[in-house]
C-alpha cells in the first residue's frame, strides 16, 4: 500500500496526458488524510495552479462558506480534483485526461478510506458515478458505492455563475451533513 506522499511523487513525474507540459504546480489534494468526507471536484484552476492547492480561488473561498455552514471545518475534510494539473484557460478536462488521472484519485480513496464523497460538478459525477450523469437532474442523489456513499451537488464556480441554483447547493450540503451524523462521523 502507497502513501499519499507517495501517490503525489507518482503525480509529479507523470506524463501520461498533455495536462503536464502546461502547469506550473501540481495539485493534488489536501486536508485530513484520515478524513471521513472527500471532496472532489474537476481540476486545477489559475490560482490553484499557482498555489499548488485545491480550491483557494474565488469557488475555493465558497466552498469554505459552504462548508463552515454546516459546521464542517476544511481541515477535517480531505479535497482534490479529478485531474491534478491545469487545464488550460480553466476549460473543463477531457476525457483522456480524466481517465490518466482516475488511478491517482484511486489511490487516494484507498488510502483516505472515506466514509463519504461529494462530487462536486458534473465532471467529477461523470468519473465517479456514472459516465452519463447531469448533474441538473441526478445532484443530490445519494448512491452507495462500495464502502462508501457517493453525492453529487453543483460546483461553487457554478454557483458562482448561477446564483439560482444556490438553493438546491445548501438542500445538498444539508443531506451531506444528515449523513454524517448517520455515519456518526460528527
Amino acid at each position: 500500500m502507497y502513501t499519499l506522499n507517495e501517490v503525489k511523487n507518482f503525480c509529479l513525474y507523470c506524463k501520461k496526458c498533455r495536462l503536464h507540459k502546461t502547469r506550473t504546480k501540481l495539485v493534488f489534494g489536501e486536508g485530513n488524510g484520515n478524513a471521513d468526507i472527500m471532496f472532489v471536484g474537476e481540476g486545477p484552476g489559475f490560482y490553484e495552479d499557482k498555489s499548488g492547492r485545491p480550491f483557494v480561488g474565488a469557488a475555493g473561498k465558497l466552498l469554505t462558506k459552504m462548508l463552515n455552514a454546516i459546521n464542517i471545518n476544511r481541515e477535517e475534510i480531505y479535497i482534490t480534483n479529478i485531474v491534478k494539473c491545469r487545464p488550460p484557460n480553466n476549460r473543463n478536462p477531457l476525457e483522456d485526461e480524466s481517465k490518466a488521472c482516475l488511478e491517482y484519485l484511486r489511490w487516494q480513496v484507498k488510502i483516505i478510506k472515506p466514509k463519504i464523497i461529494v462530487c462536486l460538478g458534473a465532471v467529477s459525477a461523470r468519473n465517479i458515478i456514472d459516465k452519463d450523469f447531469t448533474i441538473s437532474k441526478n445532484r443530490g442523489k445519494w448512491i452507495k458505492k462500495g464502502d462508501f456513499f457517493v453525492i453529487a451537488t453543483y460546483h461553487p464556480a457554478a454557483l458562482l455563475r448561477d446564483e439560482s441554483r444556490k438553493r438546491a447547493a445548501w438542500d445538498d450540503l444539508k443531506s451531506i451533513r444528515s449523513k454524517a451524523k448517520e455515519l456518526n462521523i460528527f
